[in-house]
């Protein structure tokens, strides 16, 4: 599905186009209805399930295109609708200036599905079968691009089977992973090739589900329409924690 590097970049095509179109103006709709607050000072609205795409990934009456992005149909969610303003990121007082620095100097890099919970520690909730963002909006490629650190997907998996193997599979989702996670993290961040992403409505980046990745800083001067930068995003989960771990 994606290649050794950990991402694909897709396209352009018609099909991914043709859903990209229809998507744009529901989501300009929801952005100018919601009631989410705005993070990062007003930069980001995360958006997720914002997008009411049918389960089957269509929206408006136009199919989501499966076959362009080389993938088996299947249930999706909602998508995210993850958009950014110029200025991104802001200091804001819901997030610490470690939090803020990490933001600013490293693309707030991150692994799905690997959900803090009240006591900090970081559990394997959401395990996702693939990552794809669709690009609504056209910018340029200093609007906050979604990053990649080339090749991480085979650090963590690496280093997370190893903290688990203690446990049963069964209640990997329950064991406390932080500092595997953390220090796989740091491995990546010395030795992976971090690579800008931008796209543009038509294109798709497909992710593997274990690939390190974040958004860079608005870049002075990169322009982008009224709304921001907006790209769709889909993560279907699979059955069990345990596949996300040991499949390819």
């Amino acid at each position: 599905m994606v290649n050794a590097a950990g991402w694909q970049r897709i396209g352009p095509d018609p099909a991914i186009a043709a859903w990209a179109a229809a998507a744009l103006p529901i989501a300009r709709q929801v952005l100018a209805d919601s009631a989410e607050p705005w993070r990062c000072g007003g930069t980001w609205f995360v958006g997720v399930d914002a997008l009411p795409n049918a389960p089957d990934g269509s929206i408006s009456g136009t199919a989501f295109p499966w076959a362009a992005l080389g993938l088996a149909a299947e249930p999706l969610h909602r998508g995210q609708l993850s958009t950014i303003r110029p200025g991104y990121p802001q200091p804001s007082d819901s997030e610490t200036a470690a939090a803020f620095a990490f933001r600013r100097n490293r693309d707030a890099a991150h692994l799905d599905g690997l959900i803090a919970g009240l006591d900090g520690a970081r559990r394997i909730a959401e395990p996702h079968g693939w990552i794809v963002g669709l690009p609504l909006t056209a910018c340029d490629e200093g609007a906050s691009p979604l990053t990649v650190w080339e090749g991480s997907h085979q650090i963590l998996q690496t280093a997370l089977r190893a903290a688990l193997a203690p446990h049963p599979p069964d209640v990997w989702g329950q064991i406390d992973i932080t500092a595997a996670y953390t220090t796989a993290r740091k491995t990546c961040f010395e030795t992976c090739r971090r690579i800008l992403l931008p796209a543009r409505p038509g294109e798709a980046t497909l992710l593997h589900r274990l690939t390190l990745h974040g958004v860079a800083p608005w870049q002075d001067g990169a322009a982008a329409p009224p709304e921001g930068r907006i790209i769709a995003y889909f993560r279907p989960e699979l059955p069990r924690v345990a596949d996300w771990l040991t499949q390819p």
